[in-house]
């Protein structure tokens, strides 16, 4: 089992990021080229694209806590996949983005996990992108 986490500073409030990272609607804007994601229904996604193992669409469970400010996932047809994200306030009108994937059938090194640890800051990366465009105007 591998486990990959990467934590990111965010150009804004703890709950601005989390209304970005939570929305369904706008996380194709962020999450890495070659996954799409689509609401399915209360408490469930659908996932395609070349990221997606297999062919064809996955369903897997979504849960978000405005609460915790945290986003779940797992993978319903793959369970050996699953992570979560957890927004928490930083310095004055920041805040930092936690993103934990776990990946039961993947090794923790090699050009596979290489891979997963950039696919997780480009993520960061473009997430914190859309947040600064949501807070200059932009969104």
């Amino acid at each position: 089992m591998a486990e990959f986490e990467a934590t990111r500073g965010m150009p804004a409030e703890s709950m601005v990021v989390f209304g970005v990272a939570s929305d369904v609607r706008l996380m194709d804007r962020w999450l890495p080229q070659g996954l799409s994601v689509h609401d399915a229904g209360p408490g469930t996604l659908e996932a395609d694209g070349s990221l997606v193992p297999g062919s064809g669409k996955h369903e897997g469970l979504f849960r978000v806590s405005q609460e915790q400010l945290r986003v779940e996932w797992g993978g319903r047809d793959h369970p050996g996949y699953s992570g979560w994200l957890q927004v928490s306030d930083s310095a004055a009108g920041t805040s930092e983005v936690t993103v934990h994937i776990s990946l039961l059938d993947e090794p923790e090194s090699g050009s596979r996990a290489d891979e997963v640890r950039g696919l997780l800051d480009r993520s960061l990366d473009s997430l914190a992108d859309e947040v600064q465009r949501r807070v200059s105007g932009g969104g």
